[in-house]
Order: C-alpha cells, then structure tokens, then sequence
C-alpha cells in the first residue's frame, strides 16, 4: 500500500514483512512517469540536495523540482515513475533518487532528465535513504534491516545484513558521510550504525533514546548531530562512539538537519518548528513557522535555507 504522508517513518511498523534477501539487478519495469504540475514550488516535497549549486527536490508521484537560483522552480523534464520518492543524493551532477516499490533512479545532468535503474512494484520494499561514496559505490537503505550495496553505479545491487541479530531488522532511516572514511545509519529505537571505511565494516551503537533517530549531519568541525521523534537531539564529538542528549526545546519530531555558511546549525520539523544553533550543536533556540507547516526536508538555498513539506515550498515570513 502505499503511504502520501510526509511521515513515513511513523507507519514504518504498519507495512508488511519483506521477502528474503536476494541479489537485485538492473530489470526495470517503469510503470507511468512524474505528472506535470502547474506549479514546481507546490509539489508534495519529501528530501532535498544539491547537484553543485542546483537545489534537487524530491516526493510524492515521483515528482523532481529543481532551482539554480533558491526562488524559483522547475520540473525535471523527464522522470519514469510515479513511485514515492523518499530521498535523493548527488557527487556532482551524477544522482540518484529512491522511494517505494524499490525504485531506483539516477541522473547524469544533474536532474534534468532521470533513468531507472531498478523497481520491484508490488513488493513492498520502501527505501528511505541513499548515499554514495563516489560515482560508482554507493548504498541504499530501508525498512526492516534492507541494505543495498552497488560498484558500478546502480546497473546492479547486492543485499548486505550490516548487523547480525535483532538489531540487523531495525528500520534505517537515513545514511549520511562524516569525513574520513565514516559514514552513519539512523535507526528506530535509537540505534546507530557506524562504518569507519566507506561501509565495509559496521557496528551498531545504541544510544539511550527509545525514539527513532529521522535525520543526521556532520558539522564542519566534525561534530555529529542526530535528530528525530520527539524532539530528540544527540551529539558526539568522537566520532559516533558515544553520544550524548542536547536540549531542543521543543516536543515536535524533527525530519532535517543543515548547517550554513556562517555555521549556523537548523534543523526542521513538525508543525513549522525550525531550531537553531550558533554553537555547533550545543544548544539551540526554536521558532514556529506561522503556517505551522509539517516540514519535511531543508536545504541550502543561494539566499538562505529552503524549506518544504507536502504542501510544497515553505515560505518564511
């Protein structure tokens, strides 16, 4: 079935079982393309990025906006699904977008036009997340434990278990870089997974949250912050190994994190909160969006922080 909210993490635990690991190739069935709207700035938006200076938005009906100025929007001029779009990442203009039904799709013009790489329709297996090391390794991430692994781009997938037992079944919820070979998983339940060469090697570190971690970043001084239900903020300045709870301020789950040019730290969540940090980290002040918009994704803009949710681009006022 499939889910248009922007929550999708919350009715994680409601979708079915998967089927056993398998080994995914390059066997797409493109079932429709991304309607045409008549305005990019009000698509259901559920992840944003940057393809070099170009803000790529993703979401609902496999809908793709994109902006080279933070004011104005566009659709992707070719995009062949109408899956749900869940998350999107760049290394230049190469991209790659994934979301239900297994979809995997990528770009080499930096979201102009869109391919698909992979789908399993019918199936069940939502992806929430993806990040790749360079053009050609990368890894997707999902519910219930699934892991997907690519060397050559996406043409095909192999299905990895990073942690053996319960803890190899949470749902993973985001992927992100920190530097040096690290990279980290957001789980449910406040679990953490950490590689320290590009995904090789995992361990899971659980922290004392009883939440599910949404969203996570890397600073630019190497802090890491996670973030998600309820509010929940956690920082570690060793590198993932142990963390440690940040006052937010506010009771609303938060779905994103940026830092800006000045080092200022936001993050953005439920019912227009948006947080911020002059302090990387440290301690954050919380407004509310007059709209109260339940925001989904935020990004860098060239004048200042973009925000969105299903309703589209936020404004700021």
């Amino acid at each position: 079935m499939k889910i248009r909210i922007a929550l999708l993490m919350m009715l994680l635990a409601a979708w079915s079982t998967l089927p056993a690991a398998e080994t995914a190739t390059a066997t797409p069935r493109v079932f429709g393309s991304a309607p045409q709207i008549d305005k990019a700035e009000k698509a259901p938006i559920l992840a944003a990025t940057h393809s070099l200076k170009r803000v790529v938005a993703v979401g609902d009906f496999g809908i793709v906006i994109l902006s080279d100025d933070g004011k104005s929007f566009r659709q992707a001029k070719t995009v062949p699904t109408r899956s749900v779009l869940t998350s999107v990442f760049f290394v230049a203009q190469r991209g790659w977008a994934v979301g239900h039904d297994g979809i995997v799709i990528t770009t080499g013009d930096g979201g102009e036009t869109w391919q698909v790489l992979r789908e399993e329709s019918g199936k069940d297996r939502v992806l929430l997340s993806v990040w790749f090391e360079n053009p050609q390794h990368g890894f997707v991430v999902g519910q219930f434990g699934l892991v997907m692994e690519t060397m050559d781009g996406g043409k095909t997938w192999n299905e990895r278990r990073l942690i053996e037992g319960e803890a190899g079944d949470k749902h993973l919820l985001h992927i992100f870089p920190a530097g040096a070979g690290l990279v980290l998983i957001v789980a449910e339940t406040g679990a953490i997974l950490r590689s320290e060469d590009n995904g090789k090697n995992w361990q899971l570190v659980q922290t004392d949250n009883r939440g599910s971690f949404w969203t996570g970043l890397a600073l630019n001084d190497g802090t890491l912050l996670v973030a998600g239900m309820r509010g929940h903020i956690y920082r570690s300045n060793d590198r993932g190994l142990t963390w440690k709870e940040v006052p937010s301020t506010t009771l609303q789950s938060l779905t994103g994190l940026v830092q800006n040019k000045d080092g200022t730290v936001l993050a953005a969540g439920l019912s227009g909160t948006v947080l911020s940090s002059k302090d990387q980290g440290q301690s954050f002040t919380a407004s509310v969006l007059p709209d109260r918009s339940n925001l989904t994704a935020i990004v860098n803009g060239p004048a200042g922080e973009l925000l969105f949710s299903l309703g589209g681009l936020v404004k700021k006022q």
